[in-house]
């Protein structure tokens, strides 16, 4: 992604000068402001403007810890820097300082006080979200659909109802957190759906098990994009990336996690004179209930309001990190200042965001990458009970697949900043998928050995996500807080879409061997496959577009273009996509 930028040009009439411990002072003195136009190098943990500090997995030398961490920014050219002013009333406006300077050592260290104080806790919710909306299938396995007299055709309704719910309620939801703040809508959003899930101890029949998975749908609908706008206070694009891939990574272990609970909980059944899946929804729900509660008192609204009660009437940070904290996002993204985090969007904003057509690739996107996935996933369960395994054997076989999940989520996620290509992973991804849903297709997996099918689907199942890179790929590309909110909330309205489809390739009538769906799904795959690249090159043409304006233009018009341009967001001629 190449962005225009004020350059500050040391003069070096003095050997002296050369050194990176020059004070502020002596920069601004010796700066000569001129605006160029230069790729960002990026990694995940730094915009590495300076080709000396580079994260680990790009192969470079270690940088100096003392060295002046501080990025090249618009706010290094006094013409400039007014126009990129935050507005007044942003929540960080008191420790914004175009002036500060801070070193490597500093920086690094303020961000792991943020991974252990923010995602830490940020991955403790999104684990109480998956158990409660994934624990049906764990009770598939104590026969949930046998006790209410439900057949599979009623499961995928009930998966249907969840996500269209989920979907519908992506803007409302999104709207509400940008009025109340994330740190107040987040915790509201975990005790709601709690309670419902609670409430399915009761389930009696059909009715009661649509309801109820539609109401969680409602509560839970975009916590995703919720999450990710709260995140991108804290953090750089790149290293929300990075950070992303280990939340989502935490999903996955939520996944393990419910397995072995499931497993503890099940043995339950029979008390009371309960099934063990009522038992299982039951002590699910308290536990993200009471994580729901504690959110409240853990979750700050923003890098420089973190002084409470529960965290520290002093907050977590001094003076000099709040400033850190604050400039190196604002430097990185000035867009970041044009909202406050309780500013509410209006019908004017929402739809500016909705007619960014750039996004819409990666909305399309959305809607099919995850698609074959989501439907082996749901029905892993009731396959394994197909094949001949018992309801605590089923449990601990889906164990495997979540554990290779997590790994190659990871891996991928690093190596999209690694190669600097985001399109590409999501190529490699459906390429992991298709030799085994050919072999799906090829083979009659209900007259094969039963370990055989549990290893095919255990590795598809396993395929390496792109969920996180994508995510931080719409965040990129948004370009303004306003965008990037909506946009977020979009593209997992796009993915909900992705798991209604999902709900419905697999049909009772098609089962056990599902012919029409794994033929619907070897489709997908590959028509994935030239999705990526198709958005890759559309990305690639847009760039070049604006490149070609851009070069065209001399220096004075390019600065008077940043100083009364209209255009935002991603539609300024300075920005480019990144693919």
């Amino acid at each position: 992604m190449s962005l225009v930028i004020a350059r500050s040009r040391i003069i070096k009439n003095d050997p002296s000068e050369e050194s990176s411990t020059l004070k502020t002072s002596d920069i601004e003195k010796k700066a000569v402001i001129s605006v160029t136009q230069s790729p960002v190098q990026v990694g995940a943990d730094d915009t590495a403007v300076d080709s000396n500090r580079r994260s680990w997995f790009r192969r470079s030398k270690a940088c100096d810890p003392n060295a002046i961490a501080t990025q090249p920014s618009v706010y290094d050219d006094p013409e400039l820097a007014e126009e990129y002013r935050p507005r007044p009333d942003w929540e960080g406006i008191h420790r914004f300082d175009p002036a500060a300077r801070w070193t490597w050592a500093e920086e690094n260290k303020i961000v792991k006080k943020l991974d252990t104080r923010i995602i830490v806790w940020a991955c403790v919710m999104i684990t109480a979200l998956e158990l409660d909306r994934s624990n049906i299938q764990q009770a598939n396995a104590d026969n949930f659909l046998t006790d209410l007299h439900l057949n599979r055709d009623d499961y995928n309704l009930g998966n249907t109802l969840y996500r269209l719910c989920y979907l519908l309620s992506e803007i409302p939801t999104q709207i509400i957190c940008k009025k109340i703040g994330a740190d107040r809508w987040l915790p509201i959003q975990m005790i709601s759906w709690s309670i419902v899930a609670v409430c399915q101890f009761w389930l009696t029949n059909r009715e009661s098990f649509l309801i109820c998975r539609a109401l969680i749908g409602i509560m839970s609908g975009g916590f995703t994009p919720a999450i990710i706008l709260y995140l991108s206070y804290f953090y750089k694009h790149h290293e929300l990336s990075i950070r992303l891939g280990y939340w989502y990574a935490a999903s996955s272990l939520a996944d393990i996690l419910a397995g072995f609970l499931a497993f503890g909980i099940l043995h339950l059944g029979g008390r009371a004179g309960q099934a063990g899946w009522r038992w299982l929804f039951l002590i699910e729900g308290l536990i993200t209930l009471t994580l729901g509660f504690l959110s409240f008192i853990l979750l700050p609204p923003s890098p420089t309001q973190t002084a409470h009660w529960a965290r520290g009437k002093q907050g977590w940070f001094t003076v000099k990190e709040e400033t850190i904290l604050v400039n190196r996002i604002i430097r990185e993204d000035p867009s970041k200042g044009s909202m406050h985090n309780r500013q509410p969007l209006t019908a004017k904003l929402l739809w500016m965001s909705f007619k960014d057509y750039d996004l819409w690739p990666l909305y399309i996107i959305g809607v099919m990458f995850l698609t074959p996935w989501t439907t082996v996933s749901q029905y892993f369960t009731l396959q394994m009970k197909d094949f001949g395994f018992s309801t605590f054997n089923t449990i601990l076989l889906a164990i495997p697949y979540n554990v290779l999940n997590i790994v190659t989520r990871i891996l991928i996620t690093y190596a999209g900043e690694m190669f600097g290509s985001l399109a590409w992973m999501g190529v490699l991804a459906q390429i992991w998928c298709l030799p085994l849903i050919i072999y799906m297709n090829a083979v009659d997996l209900s007259q094969t050995n039963k370990w055989i099918v549990w290893t095919v689907l255990t590795l598809f199942q396993g395929f390496p996500n792109t969920h996180a890179l994508q995510a931080g790929w719409v965040s990129r590309n948004s370009n303004s807080v306003r965008t990037r909110a909506i946009a977020a909330a979009m593209y997992n309205m796009a993915v909900q879409l992705s798991a209604i489809i999902a709900s419905n390739i697999y049909q009772n009538g098609d089962a056990p061997r599902y012919v029409i769906g794994n033929r619907v799904l070897l489709g997908i795959v590959s028509a994935n496959i030239v999705l990526y690249l198709a958005t890759k090159g559309y990305y690639m043409l847009r760039n070049h577009q604006r490149d070609r304006k851009w070069n065209a233009m001399t220096e004075d018009q390019r600065v008077d273009y940043i100083a009364t341009t209209q255009d935002e967001g991603n539609q300024r001629m300075d920005f480019r996509f990144a693919h």
